[in-house]
């Protein structure tokens, strides 16, 4: 069956089903075309939230469709690929959550949404890339554990210099594969670009960008620049959405190795079963569900960066 094919038999199916289809912004080109909605953690979150569609097909990994279940436990919640994971949220358990704050009794646990249910649910807020540095700021305590990205807990720490800033050893691998050798070579190649940099980078890229923000935080700036050259730092995926607002612009991988192998995982075929089967779904336990529901309407109320 060719793509067009199943694409037209997805959003046929999808209307049956009155789901909504939403895709994270590093999915495959194809999966985004197909979805109703696309966007960081931080908007797909929002929509899962407030959609009145019944059934909520999720087009990324595992720790968003909990987060789906979470705030929506009265929908169906549909992860077309159960094996699409994502590192960084296993380098975290809530049994070493727990052992952590044991230590550190006096701190507020600012926990990144690339994490599972039961981490969320020891957890006092959530952020996302896109609001990590107004979410620590509104926070009281004037210590922080920053959990699971020792990137962006490093990058929040930069910015929130009044607090103490703990973090978690964890980071995404396909992030912390760019190196700063890759962007001044790309930079040297393409001098007149400005450099878009994921707070997930390391230290030394984030150093060298223009602009440090989420994936949204990108369509925004390369939509408002003047430039007309782009690095792009963060995974691939983002490509698409990019070049389909901004034909007249070009942008520019500093690397190979900005691909995640997890959000490459769905593929149009396993859409169209998801919506078949109404499987797999994914649910969280309510005792789970309701704690870490807490964190994330606390993320979903506080300001964007």
């Amino acid at each position: 069956m060719n793509q067009e094919t199943l694409k037209q038999q997805i959003k046929q199916l999808a209307a049956e089903k009155n789901a909504l289809l939403i895709a994270h912004n590093y999915e495959r080109d194809e999966i985004q075309e197909i979805a109703d909605v696309t966007g960081d953690s931080l908007a797909l979150s929002i929509e899962a939230a407030k959609t009145d569609k019944q059934v909520i097909v999720f087009c990324g990994v595992h720790f968003m469709a909990e987060s789906a279940a979470i705030l929506a436990p009265e929908k169906t919640v549909l992860l077309p690929r159960a094996d699409a994971g994502c590192p960084m949220a296993d380098m975290v358990t809530a049994e070493g959550l727990r052992e952590l704050k044991q230590q550190h009794p006096d701190a507020t646990v600012v926990t990144y949404v690339n994490s599972s249910a039961d981490v969320k649910a020891e957890s006092d807020i959530c952020c996302t890339s896109s609001n990590a540095i107004s979410v620590a700021r509104s926070v009281e305590s004037k210590k922080l554990l920053l959990v699971p990205d020792r990137n962006l807990g490093r990058y929040i720490a930069s910015r929130v210099p009044e607090k103490e800033c703990i973090f978690w050893e964890g980071f995404c691998p396909t992030h912390d594969q760019l190196t700063a050798e890759d962007v001044k070579k790309t930079k040297a190649d393409h001098p007149d670009s400005l450099f878009m940099a994921h707070p997930e980078c390391l230290p030394e890229i984030l150093e060298l960008a223009d602009h440090i923000c989420s994936t949204s935080g990108m369509y925004e700036y390369a939509a408002k620049s003047p430039a007309k050259k782009f690095i792009v730092g963060t995974e691939n995926g983002i490509l698409w959405r990019l070049k389909q607002e901004n034909p007249d612009k070009e942008f520019i991988m500093p690397s190979n190795c900005l691909v995640c192998p997890n959000m490459k995982l769905t593929r149009l075929e396993d859409v169209l079963h998801c919506l078949e089967t109404m499987e797999p779904q994914i649910t969280v336990a309510e005792d789970i569900r309701v704690k870490a529901k807490l964190a994330l309407d606390k993320m979903l109320a506080a300001p964007r960066d």
